[in-house]
């Protein structure tokens, strides 16, 4: 039997002064109810659009990954080594190849366990999956496999279309409703092997305070939100952007020294190609300053997140 939602799409969806926002606990029944097979497609659409008019609250989104864990197989049975960091890559690069993954193997040399969640296709773009198969890291369909691997690999890649395919197919639903949803920042904030430590790049600026106030209602024990590289969790070389660090409860800025706007200009659309054969350069040590200087940045946050 389909359950409505039709009061909760009426309280967010009475225009500019008249919407109410839902509280943690409606929204994680709500989105309990959407994230199901049998779900009300017409009332999945109206809600995700009304959502994205609306503007989400961090206690909406924090009650929307709750939702979501509750379909991820073995949430809160299997969960990642000690000081482990949580790395979702939801945006893909077609600028300029991924110097956060090269941090982030770097730090995987160095004792410190890395998780990577995300999508294997984006068009018009190369995912960290598609850049890391080549580095020689592996992929597994479940939390137990990827226990076992980030245990001895140091380092393991997960689909959302295997970790939560509920999601998933929302998360895929742009093409057909012609913006994002807020899907795509509960993929960011979803944690599935509960990490300790999560370093989430976002687009759009006013995400940063939402995402690091939700993972405060989560419980996460920190996190480094920032506006990163096309929306990645890449630091910018230069001019680096809303920076949130959230530990426990306490949520503070960070800043980094901008380095001067005539040393690193716009990078233009690359072609794809160009990235993975740019990644390869990076993985055998021949970086440019640029890439120095963004590698160093990022590993920093992998050891002092």
């Amino acid at each position: 039997m389909t359950i409505t939602i039709a009061p909760h799409i009426k309280r967010i969806a009475r225009g500019k002064h008249g919407s109410e926002h839902l509280s943690q606990d409606d929204a994680k029944a709500v989105f309990s109810i959407l994230l199901r097979p049998d779900a009300d497609m017409l009332q999945l659409g109206a809600f995700l659009i009304a959502q994205r008019m609306k503007g989400e609250t961090s206690a909406e989104l924090a009650g929307f990954v709750q939702a979501a864990r509750e379909h991820v197989s073995h949430f809160d049975v299997i969960k990642a080594p000690v000081g482990a960091v949580d790395l979702p890559c939801y945006a893909g690069k077609r600028r300029a190849a991924h110097a956060y993954l090269i941090a982030a193997l770097e730090a995987r040399d160095a004792g410190t366990p890395i998780f990577v969640h995300g999508v294997q296709h984006i068009e018009g773009r190369v995912t960290a999956w598609q850049v890391l198969s080549q580095a020689g890291v592996r992929s597994v369909t479940n939390l137990v496999d990827a226990k076992a691997v980030i245990e001895s690999d140091g380092i393991v890649y997960a689909d959302l279309e295997d970790l939560n395919p509920n999601l998933n197919r929302i998360y895929h639903l742009r093409d057909r409703l012609g913006v994002r949803s807020f899907a795509n920042t509960v993929t960011r904030l979803l944690n599935p092997m509960q990490c300790d430590a999560q370093l989430n790049g976002f687009f759009h600026t006013p995400y940063a305070n939402y995402m690091a106030e939700a993972n405060v209602l989560l419980g996460q024990k920190s996190s480094l939100i920032f506006m990163g590289a096309e929306g990645e969790p890449e630091l910018y070389a230069d001019r680096q952007k809303v920076v949130k660090r959230q530990t426990g409860q306490t949520i503070e800025a960070v800043s980094y020294p901008d380095s001067g706007n005539e040393i690193y200009p716009r990078q233009p659309v690359a072609n794809l190609q160009q990235i993975y054969d740019d990644f390869e350069r990076m993985l055998a040590g021949d970086r440019t300053e640029r890439e120095r200087v963004t590698i160093e940045r990022i590993s920093s946050c992998f050891t002092h997140n």
